[in-house]
C-alpha cells in the first residue's frame, strides 16, 4: 500500500479541535461514571511480595543476640543510631553527631 508522506498528518488533538461543544459535553458525560467496581481486598491479595511468606515461622520464636555498645562506638544524639567512632562528625553541646546527621 502506498503512503503519501507529503499529506498533512491528523492527530487526535486535531479531531478534538473540530468537535462541537455539545459533542464534547456528551462524550464527557458518557466517559464519567460515579460508580467504581474495584474491590480493594481483591486488589491487595493479588500482589505477591518477594520474601513475604512468613508461614514457615508460625509457632516459632525468633531469637536475636543483642550486643551492647562497644568502647569504640557512640550513639548519635540526632538519629539515635549506634555508629563506629570513625563516623563521628562533631560534638554539639557535648553530644556526638554522626556524619549522616551533620
Amino acid at each position: 500500500m502506498a503512503t503519501d508522506y507529503d499529506a498533512p498528518r491528523r492527530s487526535e488533538s486535531d479531531d478534538l479541535a473540530e468537535d462541537s461543544l455539545e459533542e464534547l459535553k456528551a462524550r464527557r458525560n458518557e466517559n464519567q461514571s460515579g460508580v467504581v467496581d474495584v474491590d480493594e481486598s481483591d486488589t491487595a491479595e493479588s500482589f505477591e511480595l518477594p520474601g513475604a511468606d512468613l508461614s514457615s515461622l508460625s509457632g516459632e520464636d525468633l531469637t536475636v543476640r543483642v550486643v551492647p555498645k562497644q568502647a569504640d562506638e557512640f550513639t548519635c544524639s540526632k538519629c539515635f543510631l549506634v555508629h563506629h567512632r570513625s563516623r563521628l562528625a562533631e560534638e554539639y553541646n557535648g553530644q556526638p553527631i554522626c556524619r549522616d546527621c551533620a
